[in-house]
């Protein structure tokens, strides 16, 4: 994914209200601007953060310009325009990244299906093969502190999905269930979009009904895949596999 013209830098105050972020440009200019997220974004919103954003030319949007990557503190990079990351993944099975979801003749998104009034993020048909549900899902809360038992070497680059309760992506686990047991193919995919991200877990720390229902759908036949991006000033991409591990990190 291309960002033309190339983002450009400022130095974040204050993230507040869920959509609204007060930064400094690199000319000493305040600005306030827009954040596409609205989840708890644990570590990606301090203050003295790096922010690189993009303007809009629409005059009618009242904050033209938007918050797409966080450079923190530690030289980590992180998508927080939550949006990026289906287009990520469409744009990463088109070019043959994605080496897992290659083979179909078609690709649609945000489907209607299942029975609790969902949209699949992407459909992959094919007349030859039952069709693949892929549900996309953002990882970007780095947390080298919850693995139980773990030697400290292990836990280092160490991801965790969700970064707070989800009851959609329950929904969404719950969906995927029923995809599997009906003989269709059902994907969850973590698009990991921080730096630094090694392997990805699910955070039972966080939300322990997410995380027992993605053992439960593991059993049940999902799959689970984990894709990292690279970085540029004008560009991301999802280019290579990380590992997923189910080990359970602490409950303190």
């Amino acid at each position: 994914m291309h960002f033309s013209p190339p983002l450009q830098r400022a130095t974040l105050i204050q993230r507040y209200k869920r959509f609204l972020a007060d930064v400094v440009t690199e000319e000493q200019q305040s600005l306030t601007m827009h954040c596409a997220n609205t989840g708890a974004m644990t570590g990606c919103a301090e203050p003295g953060s790096t922010v690189w954003y993009s303007t809009s030319d629409n005059p009618k949007r009242k904050y033209p310009n938007s918050w797409q990557i966080t450079e923190t503190l530690d030289g980590h990079h992180i998508v927080v325009n939550t949006s990026l990351a289906n287009h990520l993944v469409v744009e990463a099975i088109h070019n043959g990244a994605i080496t897992e979801l290659q083979g179909y003749d078609k690709l649609a998104t945000e489907v209607r299906y299942g029975q609790e009034n969902s949209r699949i993020d992407i459909l992959l048909t094919d007349e030859n093969r039952a069709p693949c549900y892929v549900e996309v899902k953002s990882v970007t809360l780095l947390d080298e502190n919850n693995l139980a038992n773990a030697p400290k070497d292990d836990t280092i680059g160490q991801g965790f999905f969700p970064d707070s309760v989800t009851k959609r992506g329950q929904k969404h686990l719950r969906e995927l269930m029923e995809v599997a047991k009906n003989g269709s193919r059902a994907v969850l995919l973590y698009a990991v979009l921080h730096s630094g991200i090694e392997k990805v877990s699910p955070a039972l720390h966080i939300d322990a009904d997410y995380s027992q229902l993605l053992l439960m759908a593991l059993e049940a036949g999902v799959e689970v895949l984990c894709y990292k991006a690279i970085f540029s000033q004008d560009e991301i991409t999802l280019v290579s596999p990380l590992e997923f591990m189910t080990r359970i990190p602490k409950t303190c």
